[in-house]
């Protein structure tokens, strides 16, 4: 390791052990962003390591990689780089991706792990490396640094909330079916268990399934097995624990002959499922602010590429491996067809254009969407 990387490993480790102390401290102490040693300082042309997990949620291509991008351009006066890779949700892959990021010398990596538990290994091959992980979106296990996502117990609740909302006192009049994500993604777990926490005992849960890979041609096949078992009438809402799956399970619903739809959450915000919530067909969203998650990752990485402790940290978190996670949780909103305006077009994530297209003309000017 060459002397730079020893200064920065020094200076990563010795605020991590800080942190672990701390860890009963003030959250104002665990975002404290005084450097550790003017010595550890680096220059702004520092290289930053980002691997994104997949390509089927378009939220990865169309919003994170750009905004972590541009904040650290600014954050470094243009003179960062950021070195990509997407796993397609490959943990094998994701491995080796970060062999190669190690190979190219990074200064710092933002990862977000398509399997938490797969991933550990890896990690500590960076951090022997010199090189300090941000766990981004999703809590990887290993020495991780810092960690940015959403609450995302308290997306499963506002996601169990709305569903309940839909269903008004007909709750337990048939049976819901839950569509939760995969089992390797640990945010998968956290939706679920938030749900739960909302609909356990207000509803009958007739089916529910962990879909692999969160792809939605598997929400689909399990949708329609669901609805075989339960019977097409009994089914009078899906807990969907994402947009992507939404499709596939109102595609299924569709196929089935169930009219009118039943209530189906979703979460991303995603343009599809905007547009289904414009249309009617898919109840809510969670719109997830992309723009503040994926500053603070840049904001974190940037500085411990620098040898400084991680900025604008404000929690810490607890992994099965690491205790007092340097943290930084943004919140969520519950996202229907009353607010689509004051929401993703107001944040300029969608204009009303690329919402409204003739096929939803009709259904957004019925919502005052224009």
């Amino acid at each position: 390791m060459n002397t730079r990387m020893r200064r920065a490993a020094v200076a990563v480790a010795a605020g991590a052990m800080a942190v672990s102390l701390a860890a009963c401290g003030s959250a104002k102490e665990a975002g404290d962003t005084k450097k550790e040693s003017s010595g550890a300082a680096k220059g702004d042309a520092i290289k930053v390591g980002l691997l994104l997990p997949e390509n089927q949620t378009a939220r990865y291509e169309k919003f994170d990689k750009p905004l972590i991008e541009k904040k650290v351009a600014e954050l470094t006066g243009g003179k960062g780089e950021v070195v990509y890779a997407n796993a397609k949700q490959d943990a094998t892959t994701q491995n080796s991706q970060v062999d190669t990021m190690i190979t190219n010398k990074v200064d710092v990596l933002i990862l977000d792990a398509v399997d938490s538990k797969a991933i550990a290994g890896s990690v500590k091959k960076a951090k022997d490396a010199g090189i300090p992980v941000v766990s981004y979106d999703r809590l990887a296990e290993g020495p991780i640094d810092a960690y940015t996502s959403f609450d995302n117990e308290e997306v499963g609740k506002v996601q169990g909330k709305a569903l309940l909302e839909a269903l008004g006192d007909k709750a337990k009049d048939g049976q819901i079916v839950m569509m939760n994500g995969s089992v390797t993604d640990p945010n998968a777990k956290l939706f679920k268990s938030g749900a739960h926490s909302e609909l356990d005992g207000k509803v009958n849960v007739g089916k529910e399934y962990d879909t692999v890979e969160w792809k939605p041609e598997n929400a689909n096949t399990n949708m329609a097995a669901a609805l075989s078992a339960l019977g097409k009438d009994k089914v009078i809402g899906v807990y969907s624990a994402n947009d992507g799956m939404a499709g596939g399970i109102i595609t299924a619903l569709k196929a089935a002959g169930v009219s009118p739809l039943p209530p189906v959450t979703g979460q991303d915000a995603e343009l599809a499922g905007v547009q289904r919530i414009v249309a009617g067909e898919q109840f809510m969203s969670v719109y997830k602010p992309y723009a503040p998650e994926a500053e603070a990752a840049a904001k974190m990485a940037v500085s411990l590429a620098k040898g400084e402790k991680p900025e604008g940290t404000t929690s810490t978190v607890d992994s099965p491996t690491t205790k007092g996670v340097p943290s930084v949780l943004i919140p969520v909103i519950s996202l229907t067809k009353n607010n689509i305006k004051d929401t993703v077009v107001k944040d300029g994530v969608y204009t009303v254009d690329e919402i409204c297209t003739d096929k939803y003309a009709a259904a957004c000017a019925a919502i005052g969407l224009k």
